[in-house]
């Protein structure tokens, strides 16, 4: 599953430095998705996309998404591998992580952040684990990147 979008930073989860009340003013201490320890994904440290959430025209665990699905977010010949690990606004589609923006050299600032176009491909019926690894998820990225090239 792919889509173009822009890239809006989502800084929620456990709060840090750069991720907190003060910094965003729209900051939630909570992920829709959990690492392993039962708490809230860290924007500042993992890399991960947010996709809208449930909706009469998008069921994400429908279409083989679910938290810690690995996904590949292509900017300016770059990629950066992550995992789902938050929903977002059912209409609106277009938002990593802290880190990863940072990983990516967009702007991470919150407000004033992002870029623009950027390609989010998601690979369907995937899951690291646990989901707060960010080496799991380039290993099982590449793995799958590979796998679609070979058939396409």
């Amino acid at each position: 599953m792919y889509w173009k979008a822009d890239m809006d930073i989502d800084c929620d989860g456990r709060s840090g430095t750069h991720c907190n009340s003060r910094t965003d003013p729209v900051f939630l201490s909570a992920t829709a998705y959990r690492d392993s320890h039962g708490g809230a994904l860290a924007a500042e440290s993992l890399p991960y996309v947010v996709v809208p959430g449930a909706s009469p025209i998008w069921t994400p665990a429908a279409h083989g998404i679910r938290g810690g699905t690995v996904a590949a977010i292509i900017y300016r010949n770059q990629v950066q591998y992550a995992v789902v690990g938050d929903t977002g606004p059912t209409d609106v589609i277009g938002e990593a992580s802290y880190a990863a923006v940072v990983n990516l050299g967009i702007n991470p600032d919150p407000v004033r952040g992002g870029a623009g176009e950027v390609t989010y491909i998601l690979f369907k019926n995937t899951a690291v684990s646990p989901i707060e690894s960010h080496r799991a998820a380039v290993a099982l990225g590449e793995a799958q990147a590979k796998k679609f090239l070979a058939v396409n």
